[in-house]
């Protein structure tokens, strides 16, 4: 009988104006903190962190504007899709991106929201944000690559 092959991601949700809007310099898994209901949510593969950042409250690191919506079957005990979620994280971490966000002016953006083993993570990268002329350039080289791949596609065929 074959195994099957399993990577142990189920990714849930993408943050892709995060790579268009900012510079990644550095990603780091972390942990998140969920209640019941939010769990239950993301395993329907509902939930968005397009907007979202992380603040540091206390020397502990908190998710903004991260929306999970309500789960249908829940009751009474539902959760505030909005509400601030904390990260977990090491404290060494902690203190390694605190420091880097209030001294170079860089702040933390979530890129991806998944299930391993069993448990949501999320990975977020410290990220310095991108000027205008930065976006432009951006867009220049998608579609010159779109073109490119157009011509050689026709001279091929």
């Amino acid at each position: 009988m074959k195994q099957k092959i399993f990577s142990g991601q189920k990714i849930i949700c993408f943050n892709r104006k995060a790579s268009f809007n900012y510079f990644f310099l550095e990603k780091i898994e972390a942990g998140i903190t969920l209640k019941g209901s939010e769990v239950k949510s993301l395993r329907d593969g509902k939930g968005s962190i397009a907007d979202s950042y992380a603040i540091d409250n206390n020397g502990e690191l908190f998710l903004i504007n991260s929306h999970i919506p309500l789960y249908r079957q829940s009751s009474y005990n539902n959760h505030n899709p909005k509400q601030e979620r904390k990260l977990l994280l090491k404290r060494k971490e902690i203190n390694k991106l605190i420091g880097r966000i209030n001294q170079d002016g860089l702040t933390i953006i979530p890129t991806k929201l998944y299930f391993t083993k069993g448990k949501v993570k999320v990975e977020i990268a410290v990220a310095k944000g991108k000027k205008l002329y930065d976006k432009r350039q951006v867009k220049k080289t998608r579609d010159w690559n779109r073109e490119k791949a157009r011509l050689l596609s026709k001279n091929n065929k």
